[in-house]
């Protein structure tokens, strides 16, 4: 893969805590425009390859490239305007509870821009609108259901823009209906924006529906990487039986 081509690239990154190993020499690439998903039991090192790849965690090994930017050089200064491109779904949406939905997605543009009051609460409208929240610009996020509530979250992440969209459990305590909502909100995203996603979860259906390609992470190493269909044919037990479940774990 070009380098021009590639928005995401580790080379032998490994992470430990204390004298646990997360992660083990892994390697991969993620070609621009995209959607990469990570597989594997719970504690495999999914997550902690998110915060790896927007600079929240350092690798104790190995080099990690954004945008064909060496990121584990840079310190937090240099750091920040490659996270502007990056938008963060978190597992649990994680709104801040104290202030409404559309000051939650308003919060990164005043936090990073400029950008004067009235633009900034058409921006956050306007993205509201596109993901079916248009009337919960002045709502509380205690008063969202679980499903708005994640839209709420998406819509935050995406209020600048971002070329890289980093997902965890998109599909954590939803519904079967609602979480193929999100998983379809995700590939309008990738297709809409021209972004870049790199989503962790462990709902197969899901993962089929959002991934371009897949990697299984067992034990802090990739197990299998490639379509769908090549997780589902590998030589590794292990990974075919996750493939044929519903929840993997």
């Amino acid at each position: 893969m070009n380098e021009e081509d590639c928005a995401i690239r580790f080379d032998g990154v490994s992470k430990s805590f204390g004298q646990r190993a997360v992660l083990r020499d892994i390697s991969f690439a993620v070609r621009a425009g995209t959607a990469y998903v990570l597989l594997g039991r719970s504690g495999t090192g999914k997550s902690v390859t998110l915060k790896l790849i927007c600079g929240l965690l350092k690798p104790d090994s190995g080099s990690i490239g954004v945008g064909g930017k060496d990121i584990t050089r840079l310190d937090s200064t240099e750091l920040t305007p490659i996270r502007k491109r990056m938008g963060f779904l978190f597992q649990s949406a994680a709104l801040f509870d104290s202030i409404s939905v559309g000051e939650n997605v308003a919060f990164p543009l005043r936090r990073h821009t400029d950008t004067p009051d009235k633009k900034i609460r058409e921006r956050a409208q306007s993205v509201l609108e596109t993901l079916g929240l248009g009337k919960e610009y002045n709502s509380m996020p205690s008063n969202l259901s679980g499903g708005m509530r994640k839209r709420a979250g998406l819509a935050r992440a995406l209020a600048l823009e971002p070329s890289i969209l980093l997902v965890d459990e998109p599909s954590a305590g939803l519904d079967p209906l609602t979480s193929s909502e999100i998983d379809d909100l995700l590939v309008a995203v990738k297709k809409n924006n021209k972004a870049t996603l790199v989503v962790v979860t462990h709902n197969i259906p899901s993962a089929r529906v959002i991934a371009d390609r897949m990697a299984f992470l067992d034990d802090g190493r990739i197990l299998a990487e490639g379509t769908a269909e090549e997780l589902g044919c590998s030589e590794h037990s292990l990974v075919r039986d996750f493939m044929k479940s519903r929840q993997g774990g």
